[in-house]
């Protein structure tokens, strides 16, 4: 097989207005392929691959590998490093507009990418929510970003909620500013998720229980009881009934409920009855 290599980092320069920060340091391409535990059964979507450093090792390790990359600049560097190697498919175009499922063949997959800083909650939560989902993702993202994902009860967040809902996040790698051209002002963590299949939430509406944390975290200084009223425009007497429910004290706060307690009072809302007469047909 032929060897094949990105462009000199003299030649990377990265656009802001895209968020480009292009990973150079073999070393921490390696620690985000073993991450990923790829195998040549195994379908691989990459967002934003830019000059090709990382794919060239997905391409090398996975049975096939989708590349979405949506800088047409980016095209032409990116197939000359793919040159020689099979089962590579690049995409031109914005992952946010993509049908993933048709991107990845309506099968088993895995993720394998490093986000753009800027977009980062967008990407997760429009791979997360599509369907399948991946089995596996595995991401560069900006280290705060990478902590507040992982957080747990006392520190949650919307972003944390979204992802721990569809799967079990953990750090695997810390990268320094320096293994990126451009340089950026900070520095990044690999995030992997590994998703769950099925939900082991029981049963539960998501189009429910996500509109639930928007509202706790949309004011998260105040208490659940306040802040749930306010959000979704409900008597505090409905939400106090709900929070019992579900066995939550209304005066906690969003960042100290874990991901069961968000379900059961999501449910709660759901099986509530109205305060208030329906208007007449």
């Amino acid at each position: 097989m032929p060897v094949t290599r990105p462009p000199s980092e003299r030649k990377l320069r990265g656009k802001k207005s895209l968020g480009q920060h292009f990973l150079v340091d073999e070393r921490a391409v390696a620690r985000i392929v073993d991450a990923a535990d790829l195998s040549e059964r195994d379908t691989v979507l990459e967002v934003g691959p830019g000059p090709g450093t990382l794919t060239v090792h997905l391409a090398r390790h996975a049975g096939r590998v989708v590349a979405v990359e949506v800088d047409a600049q980016m095209l032409a560097p990116l197939r000359e490093a793919l040159r020689g190697l099979e089962g590579v498919h690049v995409v031109h175009g914005d992952i946010l507009e993509q049908d993933v499922s048709a991107l990845v063949g309506g099968g088993p997959y895995k993720v394998v990418a490093n986000l753009p800083y800027y977009i980062t909650s967008a990407v997760l939560r429009h791979i997360l929510e599509s369907t399948p989902r991946p089995k596996r993702m595995v991401v560069t993202v900006q280290r705060e970003v990478a902590e507040r994902i992982v957080a747990r009860p006392g520190k949650m967040s919307l972003l944390a909620v979204s992802v721990q809902f569809y799967g079990r996040p953990q750090i695997v790698a810390r990268i320094p500013r320096g293994a990126f051209r451009p340089v950026p002002k900070v520095h990044s963590a690999v995030v992997c998720v590994e998703g769950y299949d099925p939900l082991p939430w029981g049963k539960v509406d998501k189009a429910a229980f996500f509109r639930t944390a928007r509202a706790g975290f949309a004011q998260r200084r105040k208490q659940l009881r306040n802040a749930l009223a306010h959000g979704l425009s409900l008597p505090v007497d409905e939400v106090l009934e709900a929070l019992a429910a579900a066995g939550i004290d209304g005066k906690r706060r969003a960042e100290t409920l874990h991901i069961e307690e968000w379900v059961a009072l999501s449910n709660a809302l759901a099986l509530s009855p109205p305060s208030y007469p329906s208007p007449p047909s």
